[in-house]
């Protein structure tokens, strides 16, 4: 049964309206890109200097560090993976997911033990539907994350690295984050980090070059110490703030999508609207023109 006119009407209204908020929220996300892509350039030297003095100590002291120290046989994995906290934008954190379901099969295949600490209500919620346990989670901020909460993260991460495996330590910790490639591309990633692999900076050495040399005060291990913590606070940033930008631009092209959709709703609502206004006057037209016929038929036979 077609629509009546004031009911599409109603409908065409209702579509207008979200068609605001969708746009709104397009504008927020776009703007709100930038500033997450300025943040994550900010960090950037700092993360490169870091990474360069973290691979000097690690390939010339040759120094064995508990956080470098790989497990001989692993039994226990963890993941650490981010999610966003809400949704509309579009299958971010549906990908996540399926890349974390993906890791987690593979795992179990090779008969270990998962455990999993998620950023962001969508992953959490994820896990306490199907009952899956959770070493730890944090959200509230995986649009705007800042460095302290990258602290926190880094700072669990590593204690639970470090805590044997009697007392619920782990022996590997995987990340799994969204890197943003470009505004229409975001690609989940799976990261090791921990125990640390530092590749940077280590080359093949020709047979006229000169091996540079290196002096650590007070000793290679304390400068590991001190160096190898902010080293794992640093890839955590990097992941939270490549995840942040990520869920924007998601969320700026879906809301784009919505916007795109309710235009083209109300176009059709607009279209059946004047076809119904059409159909009425016509309507009201014939039973003009029939009663007056029907008016001139009694007069005659008067």
């Amino acid at each position: 049964m077609p629509a009546s006119l004031r009911e599409l009407r109603q409908r065409r209204k209702s579509v207008t309206a979200t068609k605001k908020i969708t746009r709104a929220m397009e504008l927020i996300a776009s703007s709100r890109i930038i500033r997450a892509q300025q943040v994550a350039a900010r960090a950037l030297p700092f993360t490169r200097e870091l990474n360069r003095a973290v691979s000097a100590v690690a390939n010339y002291s040759h120094q064995d560090h508990p956080l470098t120290r790989p497990s001989q046989d692993p039994k226990r994995i963890a993941i650490f993976f981010i999610t966003s906290d809400r949704g509309m934008n579009g299958a971010y954190s549906a990908n996540v997911i399926k890349t974390v379901a993906s890791f987690r099969q593979r795992v179990e295949e090779e008969g270990k033990e998962l455990v999993r600490y998620v950023v962001g209500r969508k992953g959490i919620s994820y896990l306490s539907y199907r009952g899956l346990p959770v070493a730890a989670h944090w959200e509230g901020f995986s649009d705007a994350p800042t460095y302290d909460r990258a602290v926190e993260i880094a700072n669990r991460l590593q204690e639970d690295f470090l805590k044997p495996y009697e007392e619920g330590g782990v022996d590997e910790i995987w990340a799994v984050y969204t890197r943003m490639e470009s505004m229409l591309t975001q690609t989940p990633r799976v990261r090791r980090v921990l125990p640390l692999e530092v590749v940077e900076g280590v080359h093949e050495v020709g047979a006229t070059e000169v091996v540079p040399l290196y002096e650590f005060e007070p000793d290679p291990n304390t400068v590991l110490d001190a160096l190898l913590p902010i080293y794992i606070r640093s890839r955590i940033w990097f992941y939270l703030l490549q995840s942040a930008a990520s869920q924007l631009a998601a969320q700026q092209r879906a809301m784009k999508s919505a916007t795109d959709n309710a235009q083209q709703l109300i176009e059709r609502l607009t279209r059946e609207a004047n076809q119904a206004r059409q159909a009425e006057i016509t309507q009201e037209i014939s039973e003009i023109v029939g009663g007056a016929g029907a008016l001139a038929d009694l007069t005659d036979n008067d």
